[in-house]
């Protein structure tokens, strides 16, 4: 009987978290995934050039036009320069913290991508009169996307250098001071 009336119930504890998390603002969440893959960048077993070149790599993909292909260029990018592949995923997946920005940062690749090809900076933007079907044809590769792709450069490589010698200072620091721990 005693049976009957005893639920398998969570401490409250465990359920003032959960309201807690769920309370949570997006920043709040934000910081949270944030610190977790940072953390899992960090404890990854390899070099830390090794984990700064693949998260290099997945930064400059990360800034591409390439929708769908990200993820999958910056596993085969990290493998073919020796590169560390997790490091690669996480953060080109990290990089999608951006979306919000995406229209803005495309449309200054746009520009950039046409003032490098064309000498010019248009004055109507080219894909504001494409329709949506229209993105599904090579041609609208060779008017809209080869600009895009282009004024991608200026964002991808300098931040694929920023994190490759920011992220490789840091792994530097940190295996050495996991080093010194250890003697101690």
């Amino acid at each position: 009987m005693l049976s009957q009336h005893i639920h398998h119930t969570k401490p409250a504890r465990e359920e003032r978290a959960e309201v807690v998390e769920a309370r949570a603002g997006w920043w709040t969440r934000l910081k949270r995934w944030l610190a977790t893959h940072h953390l899992t960048i960090m404890t990854l077993p390899d070099t830390p050039h090794s984990i700064a070149l693949g998260s290099a790599i997945g930064m400059f993909f990360g800034f591409t036009p390439l929708f769908g292909l990200k993820t999958l260029l910056s596993f085969f990018g990290a493998w073919l320069c020796k590169g560390n592949k997790i490091a690669a995923v996480i953060t080109v997946t990290l990089h999608d913290v951006l979306l919000p920005f995406v229209p803005a940062i495309f449309l200054w690749q746009y520009r950039m991508g046409m003032w490098t090809l064309y000498g010019r900076i248009p004055q109507g933007q080219g894909f504001g009169r494409v329709a949506l079907r229209d993105y599904m044809e090579w041609t609208t590769f060779l008017t809209v996307g080869r600009p895009l792709l282009v004024g991608s450069l200026f964002l991808a490589v300098p931040a694929a250098v920023i994190v490759y010698f920011s992220l490789r200072a840091v792994l530097i620091r940190s295996h050495a001071e996991g080093d010194d721990t250890k003697e101690a």
